[in-house]
């Protein structure tokens, strides 16, 4: 083999000092373990120099051996893992020529052939294409052989899926050479524009999703699912994991192995991106570890416009990553044979621990951000470089003597070719991705009466289940408040005392594991409840024992799993919705510390959970509990922000919903687990409700039918003034009436917000006669709240009546954080709810 980076790659010391009984070469090999990839050789077009380090400033054998090995085109940065058998394991396979990899003619071949079709298919693309985005793999293609060697490697260890979450770089080159969809699908989509674009849905090509088959250089069989994803680079990394997890789950034991979770990122996005940290920070936890992810950092070692001395303060991108334990390994991008190597071992080295790992693999971009963009302007040095820089696979053709190179190179691009002739011929854009059979039962579309589920338990099976969730097994030290609460719930259950909301759910859980249907739950603090409501794992005074009654319903009942989350919100909310992506038959839900929280993971709402059905036709079931209600608490733990869930809510992507009492919280809970079609529920749940007299319900309301998206007022017929509104104002609302003594006001709740209840809101305005006004009342600010969309709905069906509305003034605020204030407000919008007029 020619002189030449491949072969520096491969460097090994093989003498018996290996067992470090030698103390001089210890410290040489130390230091270089510690500080070698500052020097290393590792990036292809040497803008990113090697740092001299005082530390390596050594002479001699051991020094030589050293550096051949930690400062080559490999660099890793292990010191930070403080699991010494960690790092030993890579300090040998680092060391040892039997532990590395040994790249063969044969493997040399297949990879070569990987390098031609990643550059010649983005070459085509761009002769056939010129001027369509498509953000071109060139300049880092070693990522195709790499992802080959994890696959290779994977399946040998177990995996029979891959679950892949990656932005839009090198997408469609992932598409067809990993997912193995036939190339003129992908050429397919660049012929026309999809129609559905142009009326508001589908998504752009390299955002779309992919699935299919990929045979490794072994032999095996691994299915690959590219995961959909929006613009929002690094927002699909919690959804891939939660993807991941419930795929794992589903499979039970052996799950960790059989499913291999690996992201793909830009530079500037894992170095920036908030989220990425979020996921990471939560890969070993039970509630969300997937048994190690393999992160790849795709380095251009820019950013759009900006260079890598602007997008991060450390040396690399990927050092954000060690605040974790795990390995990160450096790899110059054109040093093709360390790429697989290092490919490999961090399969092996996931499999082996069952921890993340970090590959950072640098190297260049040959055009700009997109294909339409000039680099020139901002980068004129690095562009002059890189026009004159060969495509890899001609570097590497020379390095390894490949003669028959061109006319590999051609006879491929003939293939891509004649394939971007035959998409021409494609009548529709072709689907990439098949769904999994457990979708086979679920479906979206717009709801019909027949579609509709029976919520309602009878007497004897509410007590059962109360049995069960108030009892704790002999000899357990509970907590005297915690034993007091259970004792409460007893007499709920047996219908001596109204239901609160805690036990309207818990009774919701039980029913549903005992059917046999699974939940998952997880939020800050939510085993217990922000407000001091769930109390779902009791623990033991004496020895923090834990006993969770919902886990002990009845025999052969499915798992409730009940979660401590991170302080996070777009990490777990992405988990979350990723896991009910792959578990339909679940009730997933995510709660929220306070409703005002779920702000921080807004990018997750509006990019998958409000429009993921109609950008990919993928559907969820995920529910959001956000604590909502006026209490004088101030802007941030006032309101959920039911605005934007109202504003993004169109052609049925969502249900949002305010249930106004307990009973009605278990029917909807309840509603949403069972029925057979599956959209995100949106539920503003209560905080100073949670436990109040006028929202419990009596235990005969848990053996109604199902969930009322209007609760009508039956005690006013003829009215002259109907007050319409949704969750705690409706109580107020009701006590100012009976203070007043108010005979002709009637007030009606509306419990579901969107798909709004026209038939049901119609026929109960009907009922209370055709004269009275119409007053939608809120706490909420004028420009906040259901105000805007509601309003408009209810002058389209009042008739001849008018409608008004009550709410405090617009503001850039949510609320005042001011007790008295807040209760002066509140006086106010009750007595303006009863005098105003038209």
């Amino acid at each position: 083999m020619p002189a030449s980076k491949t072969s520096s790659s491969v460097a090994r010391v093989s003498s018996p000092s290996n067992n470090g009984s030698n103390p001089e070469r210890e410290r040489v090999f130390g230091a270089y373990r510690q500080w070698g990839y500052l020097e290393g050789d590792l990036d292809p077009l040497g803008f990113l120099r090697p740092r001299p380090t005082p530390e390596l400033e050594r002479e001699g054998e051991y020094a030589r051996e050293a550096r051949a090995i930690y400062s080559s085109t490999i660099g890793v940065e292990i010191n930070h893992i403080y699991n010494p058998e960690r790092r030993r394991w890579i300090y040998d396979r680092m060391e040892s020529p039997d532990q590395g990899y040994e790249v063969t003619e044969k493997d040399q071949s297949r990879i070569l052939d990987l390098l031609i079709r990643a550059d010649v298919f983005e070459q085509v693309m761009q002769q056939r294409y010129l001027g369509s985005k498509r953000f071109s793999l060139e300049g880092v293609s070693a990522l195709i052989p790499l992802v080959d060697e994890v696959l290779d490697a994977g399946a040998r260890l177990g995996a029979i899926e891959l679950v892949m979450g990656m932005s839009h770089r090198g997408r469609l080159n992932v598409i067809a050479h990993v997912a193995q969809r036939p190339p003129e699908e992908i050429f397919a989509g660049f012929e026309d524009v999809d129609p559905r674009s142009v009326l508001g849905s589908g998504d752009v090509k390299y955002h779309m999703g992919a699935t299919g088959e990929y045979a490794t250089k072994s032999g095996a069989k691994v299915h690959i699912h590219l995961v959909s994803n929006p613009s929002h680079l690094e927002a699909v990394d919690p959804v891939t994991i939660g993807r991941t997890r419930a795929k794992q789950d589903r499979t039970g034991e052996g799950g960790r192995e059989k499913y291999l979770p690996l992201l793909v990122h830009g530079d500037a996005a894992f170095a920036g991106q908030g989220i990425l940290a979020e996921t990471m920070n939560y890969a070993d936890l039970p509630g969300y570890t997937v048994g190690g992810t393999i992160h790849v950092v795709v380095n251009n070692l820019l950013g759009f416009t900006t260079s890598y001395t602007e997008e991060h303060s450390t040396r690399f991108a990927a050092c954000i990553a060690r605040r974790q334990s795990i390995p990160i390994f450096h790899v110059n991008g054109e040093d093709v044979d360390a790429v697989v190597r290092v490919a490999r071992m961090a399969a092996e080295y996931r499999y082996q621990f069952g921890t993340d790992v970090v590959i950072d693999l640098i190297g260049y971009r040959r055009h700009g951000h997109s294909e339409v963009d000039d680099p020139t302007i901002t980068q004129p040095l690095l562009y002059k470089k890189i026009k004159d820089h060969l495509p890899l696979w001609e570097i590497y053709a020379d390095d390894i003597g490949a003669s028959d190179a061109e006319g590999r190179g051609a006879a491929i691009k003939e293939e891509f070719e004649t394939a971007q002739k035959g998409a021409k011929d494609v009548k529709h854009k072709p689907t990439l991705r098949e769904l999994p059979k457990y979708w086979d039962s679920y479906f979206g579309g717009l709801h019909k009466p027949e579609f509709e589920v029976e919520t309602g338990l009878n007497a004897d099976e509410l007590a059962e289940l109360t049995n069960r969730l108030t009892t704790y097994p002999d000899g357990f030290h509970i907590h005297p408040k915690v034993k007091k609460l259970l004792e409460q719930r007893a007499e709920m259950g047996a219908g001596k005392r109204a239901v609160d909301y805690g036990m309207a759910e818990a009774l919701a859980f039980a029913s549903l594991v005992k059917s046999g249907i699974h939940v998952r739950f997880s939020g800050q603090d939510s085993r217990r409840g922000t407000f001091n409501q769930r109390h779902s794992a009791l623990i033991d005074t004496e020895n923090e024992n834990e006993y969770v009654p919902l886990e002990n319903i009845a025999p052969g009942q499915a798992r409730c799993e009940i979660y401590n989350s991170t302080l996070s919100e777009a990490g777990v909310l992405g988990f979350e919705y990723g896991y009910s992506r792959d578990y339909p038959e679940s009730l997933v839900l995510w709660e929220a510390q306070f409703g005002d929280f779920v702000n921080v993971a807004q990018a997750i709402i509006d990019q998958f959970i409000s429009a993921g059905e109609a950008k990919w036709n993928l559907l969820s079931g995920l529910v959001l509990l956000l604590p909502h209600g006026y209490e004088g608490q101030g802007p941030e733990h006032s309101s959920a922000r039911i605005e934007r869930f109202i504003q993004s809510a169109a052609k049925h992507n969502i249900q949002i919903a305010q249930p106004s009492n307990a009973a009605q919280y278990f029917h909807l809970l309840r509603r949403q687990a069972m029925r057979h079609w599956r959209k995100p529920l949106i539920v503003f749940t209560p905080k100073s409700m949670l436990r109040h007299p006028d929202a419990s319900s009596s235990i005969e309301d848990f053996t109604h039918k199902n969930f009322l998206n209007v609760i009508p007022d039956t005690e006013v017929g003829e009215a002259d003034r109907i007050l319409i509104c949704t969750g705690k104002i409706g109580h107020e609302l009701q006590a100012e009436r009976k203070r007043r003594k108010d005979t002709s006001t009637a007030i009606v709740f509306l419990e579901q917000l969107y798909p709004f209840p026209e038939d049901e809101v119609v026929a109960e305005f009907d009922r209370h006669g055709k004269h009275a006004d119409i007053v939608w009342v809120q706490e909420e600010p004028a420009n906040m709240g259901a105000l805007f969309n509601i309003l408009t709905r209810l002058k389209r069906i009042a008739g001849d009546r008018p409608v008004l509305s009550v709410k405090r003034s617009s503001s850039p605020s949510p609320a005042t954080g001011s007790a008295k204030a807040h209760e002066v407000e509140q006086k106010t919008l009750l007595t303006l709810a009863f005098t105003t007029k038209g």
